[in-house]
């Protein structure tokens, strides 16, 4: 008798701290990746067992929580940027954020609902070894990039398909207006823009440093870090460039939020911390290649070849959710049409 009460007791004990142990549902884009052991020593110290689930860029995931309303799928998000951030607000997804995690720094706002984790810059990068076996020099405008010295030489991502391409328009837009914007697209077209459905294809497949034929490639500003974060050998000169060209720097905040109706708050207020904690910010640096938003986090060695651009030309949030997907279509008629 005392034998199986004490296995009853074992059994109902296990049961309590199963039923205790908190399953935390991460809803991320693809491009999430923080080093495990850092996310073992959050599961470790907060006793949350964490289910991440990757949903595409952040545009598909977006569009993942917003069919899931009704019983949503997560219980935060990672990766909603300034640029889905007021959609995101508009269409009810998100739950309101505690007043003490909403503060966020000047460089790196985001609407009411989000919190900032990191921020980059999207703009144009080119292979320096190209451009000095060709004796070309490097473009001062981005209209120069519509003059026949640079026919064939440019790589884009698509707007409508890709997150980099859409900040690339926007940008464009900012700094020049919609008519002037849309009719530097068109003489772009004309010029011989390559046009790509995603960064991969750009940068990796596309252009000249990595074996394609276009020596200049629409990017990060942190690429010139990361190639020499990833060399084979030890380099002291980055073999890529950026171009921050008037209209062609786009800041991208990314943020973190509760997702509306979803469990285990406590947890999700408790990773939203983390993902804003010291090591956390050090360790997105190289891992994805963005800057930390919290101040006084230091800057990883290698971000000596990552500085940041001095200005940005980047729409309001506001902005974008009125007429972003107006611009996007438009650009569809003008450049692939």
């Amino acid at each position: 008798m005392k034998f199986r009460l004490a296995c009853l007791a074992a059994v109902l004990s296990a049961l309590s701290l199963s039923a205790s142990a908190a399953e935390l549902r991460v809803i991320t884009h693809d491009s999430f990746d923080l080093p495990k052991p850092l996310l073992a020593d959050f599961e470790r110290q907060s006793g949350v067992t964490l289910t991440l689930i990757k949903a595409g860029d952040g545009g598909a995931m977006l569009n993942k929580l917003i069919l899931t309303r009704a019983n949503p799928v997560a219980d935060v998000v990672y990766g909603l940027d300034n640029s889905l951030a007021a959609r995101a607000v508009a269409t009810g997804v998100l739950d309101q954020m505690p007043a003490k995690l909403a503060q966020q720094p000047a460089k790196a706002q985001l609407p009411a609902g989000l919190v900032s984790v990191d921020y980059g810059y999207v703009t144009l990068v080119y292979d320096k070894d190209w451009f000095a076996k060709h004796r070309l020099a490097l473009p001062k405008s981005l209209d120069a990039l519509t003059q026949p010295a640079y026919r064939n030489l440019l790589v884009v991502e698509n707007a409508a398909t890709s997150s980099t391409g859409q900040a690339f328009l926007f940008s464009t837009i900012a700094a020049m207006g919609e008519a002037r914007a849309f009719d530097f697209w068109a003489r772009l077209r004309q010029n011989g823009v390559k046009v790509t459905t995603g960064w991969s294809e750009a940068y990796n497949t596309a252009f000249s440093h990595n074996g394609g034929d276009r020596p200049i490639v629409l990017s990060y500003a942190t690429d010139p870090a990361a190639e020499v974060f990833f060399s084979k050998t030890k380099l002291t000169v980055s073999p890529v460039g950026t171009l921050p060209l008037p209209g062609a720097v786009y800041r991208q905040v990314e943020g973190v939020g509760l997702i509306k109706g979803g469990h285990e708050r406590a947890a999700a207020l408790q990773f939203i911390a983390f993902l804003r904690s010291r090591p956390v910010q050090q360790a997105l640096q190289t891992s994805m290649w963005m800057y930390p938003v919290m101040a006084g986090t230091p800057a990883a060695p290698v971000f000596a070849f990552a500085a940041e651009p001095d200005a940005h030309q980047t729409p309001s949030a506001a902005t974008i959710s009125a007429k972003g997907a107006e611009w996007i279509k438009r650009w569809t008629r003008v450049v692939l049409k």
